[in-house]
């Protein structure tokens, strides 16, 4: 029998990855639908997550509400005993994963909190392919038109909306999960508009497991080709991912990725998950962001408009 899956939040990332993801994976299929003014056809819909609690179908629930009012949710789901997959970031503090996580300890329950870059085509290779080699640096240019990718999405500009670091987060993710390891931001300069809570772009400085420098660059204000791509220099090689991860260059030549299958892939992590009753919850992506936060330079720019 596939596992039931139930979406909490039905916006643009569920009906563009998370229910395409799920009707694809023949060990999952789509229960419920979850959200005070969307529904989805052919299963049954409720207002809001209590409704579900209290008369849905028993499914697992994944939450793609913003940060912001996620975690109160899973403390719900967790406690009324439904496995739980959190959208990235799985959360708006460190203080709520540790919190989800000892809850869904204390019920015996799934908990996975995705980073659906971590699935593009080219990150398990360039994971392998680093395996061994001694890196000397890296350097993260993740630039993008706001207005393009997130349109009157107010929430990101509000406190736990985490501004340019929504999309940063991905980079990070992408970071932390080919080379295992503690970084340590060094210093960091975040560029707030003076109408916003969050900031437009951002600059970090760290450094690495071993040691090596990582220089990051983020901004929501890129006009023309968007840019979302990390370079890692070597012992004698150069390794680049670009396209969010879906391509990767050694020494300037294109070398052969995986398919993309970012929201697939965490589908199929959290069927194989549920299989086994493990969690998964990685939350050194978020850890940077949150120490980016503690330690940066906050400066003020032009008030932003979306429109």
């Amino acid at each position: 029998m596939p596992w039931p899956v139930a979406i909490v939040g039905v916006g643009k990332i569920a009906r563009d990855q998370h229910i395409p993801a799920i009707a694809a994976d023949p060990e999952l299929t789509l229960a419920a639908g979850v959200s005070r003014h969307e529904t989805i056809d052919g299963v049954p819909n409720f207002r809001d997550i209590d409704a579900f609690l209290a008369d849905g179908p028993d499914a697992a629930v994944a939450l793609c509400e913003p940060p912001g009012v996620r975690t109160a949710m899973a403390r719900k789901a967790l406690a009324a005993g439904r496995d739980v997959l959190l959208e990235k970031p799985p959360a708006a503090t460190l203080g709520e994963v540790e919190a989800l996580v000892a809850a869904a300890d204390r019920a015996g329950r799934v908990l996975f909190a995705t980073w659906h870059s971590r699935f593009a085509g080219a990150v398990a290779p360039a994971r392998a392919w680093l395996d061994g080699r001694t890196v000397r640096s890296v350097a993260i240019a993740w630039k993008e038109d706001v207005r393009r990718w997130h349109p009157g999405q107010t929430w990101i500009w509000q406190p736990a909306g985490f501004g340019v670091f929504d999309p940063g987060i991905n980079a990070l993710s992408i970071l932390t999960g080919i080379m295992p390891g503690a970084f340590v931001v060094d210093e960091a300069t975040l560029s707030f508009p003076e109408n916003r809570d969050t900031p437009i772009a951002a600059s970090l400085a760290m450094t690495g497991p071993a040691g090596f420098p990582v220089t990051v660059e983020l901004d929501w204000r890129q006009q023309g080709p968007q840019s979302w791509d990390i370079r890692v220099e070597t012992d004698g090689s150069r390794l680049e991912l670009r396209d969010g991860g879906a391509r990767m260059l050694v020494d300037g030549a294109e070398v052969a990725a995986g398919p993309d299958r970012e929201y697939p892939g965490i589908y199929r992590r959290f069927a194989g998950l549920l299989a086994r009753r493990e969690s998964d919850v990685d939350a050194s992506p978020l850890r940077i962001c949150a120490d980016a936060f503690l330690v940066g330079r906050r400066l003020v720019t032009e008030p932003f408009a979306d429109g």
